[in-house]
């Protein structure tokens, strides 16, 4: 069989419409994941990344695994995930598959973050764990880069979809919203809502993705909306959408310490290539809400 994409990762959302994407095209691709109905494997591990690479030698590998989170007791975790698999990943590729184009996720979350747009020109702040993680798997990538390896770099702002856990501010509005329209007599806890995000549509993130290893120009940009909005603003549109009065749902920690207060993307260098979102607020929230 002619495998032609390697997902490490499949099993997020990333990954779903990823596949989604290259199978409308008839494009087979093969996803690799600790969980999910996928070929199990660790991208962690290089005996099974090699084999994978060293078999299959696809066009396209999209390094997508990460546990997604900032927090402090994830660090050996995704130290594992994002930096050694960047580097299992990209050996591999050098010494057995060097026609082969890598894409290493990379975050907004890596960024010295002011609250003004970020692009690629940015300085990286290592805030946290995870930052540092992607920070180091975007040097690898520059490294291998100076070795002949297509390795593309997409730093990807908040985006979002049905397929969120529960833990996701977003998803958890939208399993609230759900179940107090059933019945629930339940509040919904909320810190900062004033905090502004972007809120893209994870498949369009997924089309920016594919438009960035599609050519051989730019090989690191920024794939984001460069829209905020507020988390107030989701909780409105989602309640609404369900005929609830947001307010009457909602307690506020007031003790709450956001890590930032405003993360917003410039995304000309990737709109430069003709990529935008075409998912709105709005409509996000209905497949959020339907699903």
């Amino acid at each position: 069989m002619t495998v032609n994409v390697i997902i490490f990762g499949a099993n997020g959302q990333d990954g779903y419409y990823l596949n989604e994407l290259y199978q409308a095209q008839g494009v087979i691709s093969i996803g690799v994941s600790r969980s999910g109905d996928f070929i199990h494997g660790d991208v962690s591990d290089y005996g099974q990344v090699e084999q994978l690479i060293k078999e299959y030698k696809p066009t396209y590998i999209f390094h997508l695994a990460a546990k997604s989170t900032t927090r402090h007791d994830a660090m050996f975790e995704n130290h594992g995930t994002i930096s050694t698999g960047t580097l299992n990943i990209l050996e591999a590729v050098y010494r057995h598959s060097p026609d082969s184009k890598v894409f290493i996720t990379g975050s907004g979350v890596q960024f010295y973050n002011d609250g003004t747009p970020i692009s690629e020109d940015t300085p990286f702040e290592a805030s946290s764990p995870y930052a540092f993680a992607r920070i180091q798997s975007v040097y690898a990538a520059r490294y291998y880069r100076t070795l002949g390896v297509k390795t593309y770099v997409g730093y990807l702002f908040h985006h979002e979809s049905f397929l969120r856990k529960p833990h996701h501010v977003s998803q958890k509005v939208v399993q609230a919203a759900k179940r107090i329209v059933h019945g629930s007599d339940e509040k919904l806890c909320m810190g900062d809502i004033s905090v502004e995000k972007e809120w893209t549509f994870a498949g369009d993130v997924a089309r920016g993705i594919m438009t960035l290893m599609e050519q051989d120009n730019v090989f690191e940009a920024v794939i984001g909306s460069g829209k905020t909005y507020t988390i107030q603003d989701w909780i409105e549109i989602c309640f609404s959408m369900l005929g609830l009065n947001w307010r009457m749902y909602v307690d506020k920690m007031e003790t709450f310490q956001p890590e930032y207060k405003r993360l917003v993307s410039n995304p000309a260098l990737i709109q430069s290539l003709d990529w935008r979102p075409r998912i709105s607020l709005q409509e996000l929230a209905a497949i959020m809400i339907h699903n």
